[in-house]
């Protein structure tokens, strides 16, 4: 098996035979739960983090990304690729929590943009920080929204000339988010990269509470038992990626999207994994 898919499995395994079965008041489902789960994949040397245990949408957070960088929250560009989101969308076609419109505006300061010009001229600087949440307006019963950010924070640091990403959870469900975020969050680790003109390195996910919904233990009870012999993918951007991400360039998206498509040969889907909100 692909490294990334014996790491995602071993995780799956852990939640079901160790995790705390609890009653989450807010969804009405139980869980199995652990706290502090973290794992980390060169992508250079391991290949990209795309699940192949299962067959898994890619154009969705290959889209969703390249969403992100843009910082909008008006969610037309994404609505063209995918529906995913459709369940969080105000009434005015907005994201409220939008994750790239945080990055890029909500705090009054692009700290992308201003991550990545740091970087450039600081290759060494450990202040590459970019925040989503937001403790004056999100979580602790406060206004209520359709999307808390589950990815809270991440950092990218240039070590041994190679960019590498600590992406932060408070909460992750593993079934269903966890590969998604993984895919996601890696390939902007890589589209910032190649903006820096240095090579994608360590990719670090760290999930404060990681579950599994009791909907979802059969699934997750499948996918423990599954063996694939995939060689690993390797992910191949188009040149200025990140530059064409920005100007909304949406023949991005299926550039990206051939490229996987042509390399990834997953086991079928598992049914029954509804998506709980």
């Amino acid at each position: 098996m692909t490294t990334f898919d014996t790491i995602y499995q071993n995780i799956i395994r852990k939640v079901m035979e160790e995790g705390i079965e609890e009653l989450n008041e807010r969804t009405g489902h139980k869980t199995k739960a652990l706290p502090g789960i973290t794992f980390s994949i060169d992508i250079e040397k391991d290949g990209f983090p795309i699940l192949t245990l299962r067959k898994q949408p890619i154009k969705s957070p290959i889209a969703e990304q390249v969403w992100f960088i843009q910082g909008e929250k008006d969610t037309a560009f994404l609505r063209k690729f995918t529906k995913m989101w459709d369940l969080f969308i105000e009434p005015d076609g907005t994201l409220s929590s939008a994750y790239g419109w945080r990055w890029r505006h909500h705090f009054g300061r692009d700290q992308l943009g201003k991550a990545i010009e740091l970087l450039e001229k600081e290759p060494s600087s450990r202040h590459g920080v970019i925040v989503t949440w937001d403790p004056k307006d999100d979580g602790y019963g406060g206004t209520p929204k359709k999307n808390v950010p589950c990815p809270y924070t991440y950092v990218i640091n240039i070590i041994g000339g190679r960019l590498h990403m600590h992406n932060i959870l408070r909460s992750e469900d593993m079934m269903l988010g966890g590969p998604f975020d993984i895919f996601g969050f890696a390939l902007l680790q890589c589209m910032i990269a190649e903006r820096l003109g240095v090579r994608p390195g360590i990719y670090t996910h760290s999930i404060s509470n990681a579950h599994i919904y009791d909907n979802h233990y059969e699934g997750a009870k499948e996918l423990i038992g599954r063996t694939n012999d995939h060689p690993k993918v390797e992910l191949h951007l188009p040149k200025d990626s990140f530059k064409r991400a920005e100007q909304k360039d949406e023949n991005l998206v299926g550039e990206v999207l051939a490229d996987l498509q042509a390399q990834y040969n997953p086991l079928p889907p598992i049914n029954g994994l509804d998506i709980i909100v």
